[in-house]
């Protein structure tokens, strides 16, 4: 068990629990940062956001928007295994194109130019899809394009912690089968420590869900996410210069 990937799962469980999504997105740049290989972020933190999601859906199963993801399983999970298959042979480093979209995204709420161009990009919501597939499956931060048209749609918090977790799920499990049929030789999984991880996560989830998620107001947390969508961003802008 690593001190430093337990302090990463720590703060990235907070914002997941609020958020649905930030084992991934965050944590996935910062352990890259640390020198861990692709494969072994993925196996660290699969489990972890899995394990944190399905706890969500367990609870608020009755606020997922179904009809998102299941044009989610259709579009996005096939290019999710076709390019983690391709990945693990060739490193693609695509955080300096996201990071900026996201930080564009967080400015929504405040710019009506923003919000008209963001209406326009997400007609092609198909096509949006299918991206968020290639992106997931080549850097495992695809999530963060799906995070972004979710606070596109306006949802009441609960629908969109809740979908975005049921979408991660299909995301995660797809991965660490793609990973088990065709990456075997590289994996190494860390049981005792995976386990911990996991019931750290689970527990802050929680924690956070009893005592901070239920209070926030419906208008603050869609400004509250749109501050998450922007330090995302950032995160993976200076990933990619520090790369």
């Amino acid at each position: 068990m690593s001190l430093e990937i337990m302090l990463i799962v720590i703060v990235t469980a907070v914002v997941q629990s609020v958020f649905g999504a930030g084992i991934l997105l965050i944590g996935t740049p910062l352990l890259l940062l640390l020198g861990y290989s692709f494969v072994d972020v993925l196996i660290v933190l699969l489990p972890i956001s899995l394990a944190m999601n399905v706890m969500k859906i367990t609870k608020y199963h009755a606020h997922i928007d179904l009809s998102l993801v299941r044009r989610v399983m259709v579009l996005t999970l096939p290019a999710i295994a076709v390019f983690l298959f391709l990945v693990t042979h060739v490193q693609i480093n695509i955080g300096l194109i996201i990071g900026p979209f996201l930080i564009f995204i967080a400015f929504k709420s405040i710019s009506a130019t923003v919000e008209h161009i963001l209406d326009r990009l997400m007609r092609y919501e198909n096509l949006y899809l299918l991206t968020v597939g290639i992106v997931h499956g080549t850097s495992n931060l695809g999530g963060s394009l799906l995070t972004a048209l979710v606070h596109h749609k306006h949802y009441p918090k609960d629908v969109a912690r809740v979908t975005i977790a049921a979408c991660y799920s299909t995301f995660a499990i797809v991965q660490l089968v793609t990973l088990a049929l065709f990456s075997r030789q590289q994996v190494d999984i860390p049981i005792f420590g995976n386990i911990i991880y996991i019931l750290v996560a689970t527990v802050i989830f929680e924690l956070i869900d009893s005592t901070f998620f239920s209070r926030i107001e419906q208008d603050r947390y869609r400004h509250i996410f749109a501050g998450f969508l922007a330090f995302s961003g950032l995160v993976l802008i200076m990933k990619s210069f520090m790369h």
